[in-house]
């Protein structure tokens, strides 16, 4: 091993071949990273026993120790430290198997080396979070998050990670709010076409002519207001990926037209001759069960099967309730940043509620109740107070239509002073930081109501 730099960030670059070793920490010195050489499993393994680092980028196969074994041993000695894998294209089953073992990320070779720059900067500020005792998960793109520890998390991320690098399209079925956009921006992410765009078209926002002419594009003059030629989202996504979510409320008419796209890989403009080829790959999302709109009529059997290559079910929140401490984590840490709100933490039967509300509108409901929450919270705790009221109800806590109004300011004042002293167990002290007076106002106030 040899020390190539000296800086803040220090980088443990795990690979047997020297020339790529020494390729990487000169790219390294020149971002102003110290880096460290290891030419084997082994030699990574003692070096991590040595002194600490704030990420290993290794590679998988090598000669000594293979990146896998080296991997395990490393986490035995510092589970902290993120671990980026280096793999071939052909060996994305490794990659796979390693985020499986707690890697943080992979990337391919030949190396991006934005990317690369990218991943070790999240990779970096990930283990910085999580000694703080944060949860982000695994991160892609620029502010998107990968969110859940349950098990059929790990397997659809698992999944994803296999169907990313092919071409193959890919249908992601699932409840509404479940997150089926964020699979689709992962996959784009972790495929051969991530420096392409990215463009997504909702089915169900726009009117059967209108989708038409977004998809599609058209010519000057096609139809009224058309006063120029303009190109539609197949052509604008060339090189990347068009995610078309709400497949299943597109109209018959419509899907024989994307069928053709699909088996034919060109289009033309609406009110035009010209054909355009179309080297975009394909991403489908529905809440629907389309094998019952295929039996209904209503969803063209072969267009169902030119989309169903790939499929993936995305759980519904439900199902994985292991998972919402940690996106109430994440959810409280953005919106507070976010709005300027200083959040402290949450009392108990705030999360016991939210772990077992059925949640019908999944992450996307969870997601906007914990911004409602951080917004109006009035104190430094998030409570049950804060709950938007169909929650509120579905607790028991205001019964539908027989919610107790105080009559005047002063039962308001009374009232919020009672509720807050049964929260802190008749702690004044609390209750007067949390109603953000002084104690001494506070006692005034108990002699004033003739609170004991």
């Amino acid at each position: 091993m040899q020390d190539r730099n000296k800086s803040k960030c220090k980088i443990l670059v795990v690979d047997d071949e020297q020339v790529h070793r020494f390729m990487l920490t000169s790219l390294f010195a020149e971002w102003g990273w110290q880096s460290m050489e290891a030419d084997d499993g082994v030699t990574a393994v003692a070096a991590v026993e040595e002194g600490p680092y704030d990420a290993i980028l290794m590679d998988v196969r090598m000669t000594t120790m293979n990146g896998m074994e080296a991997l395990k041993r490393i986490h035995a000695i510092n589970p902290a430290i993120p671990v980026v894998i280096m793999t071939a294209f052909s060996s994305i089953d490794s990659a796979v198997a390693a985020m499986k073992e707690g890697a943080h990320d992979y990337l391919t070779k030949p190396l991006d080396f934005d990317k690369l720059k990218q991943t070790l900067e999240v990779a970096m500020g990930h283990r910085q979070k999580g000694e703080e005792g944060s949860v982000v998960g695994k991160p892609f793109g620029e502010n998107e998050r990968f969110i859940g520890n349950s098990e059929a998390m790990q397997h659809l991320w698992q999944l994803i990670l296999q169907v990313a690098p092919t071409e193959a399209t890919v249908l992601i079925c699932g409840e509404s709010g479940t997150g089926k956009e964020l699979v689709a921006s992962a996959i784009h992410h972790y495929s051969k076409r991530a420096k392409g765009p990215l463009v997504k078209v909702n089915c169900a926002a726009l009117a059967e002519n209108l989708l038409e002419s977004e998809l599609f594009g058209h010519e000057r003059g096609a139809f009224t207001g058309a006063d120029k030629r303009r190109e539609g989202r197949f052509v604008q996504a060339q090189g990347g990926t068009l995610f078309l979510d709400e497949i299943g409320e597109t109209s018959p008419a419509m899907q024989v037209k994307l069928l053709r796209v699909l088996q034919e890989h060109e289009l033309e403009r609406v009110g035009g001759q010209e054909t355009l080829d179309v080297d975009a790959r394909i991403i489908t999302a529905t809440n629907r069960n389309l094998e019952d709109e295929v039996a209904a009529g209503r969803f063209r059997e072969d267009l169902y099967y030119r989309l169903n290559v790939v499929v993936l079910e995305v759980p519904p929140l439900r199902l994985r309730d292991g998972d919402i401490p940690v996106l109430v984590d994440f959810f409280i840490r953005r919106f507070a940043e976010k709005n300027s709100r200083q959040v402290r933490g949450i009392t108990p039967e705030y999360m016991d509620i939210l772990i077992r509300y059925p949640w019908p509108g999944n992450v996307r409901e969870l997601e906007n109740s914990i911004e409602r929450g951080v917004i109006l919270m009035r104190g430094e705790y998030l409570d049950v107070g804060e709950l938007p009221l169909p929650i509120q109800r579905w607790a028991g806590l205001h019964p539908a239509g027989k919610e107790k109004k105080p009559a005047t300011l002063k039962d308001a004042e009374k009232a919020l002073i009672l509720k807050t002293l049964k929260e802190t167990g008749g702690n004044r002290s609390e209750a007067a930081r949390r109603l953000q007076i002084t104690r001494k106002t506070l006692l005034n106030k108990l002699k004033t109501y003739d609170i004991q």
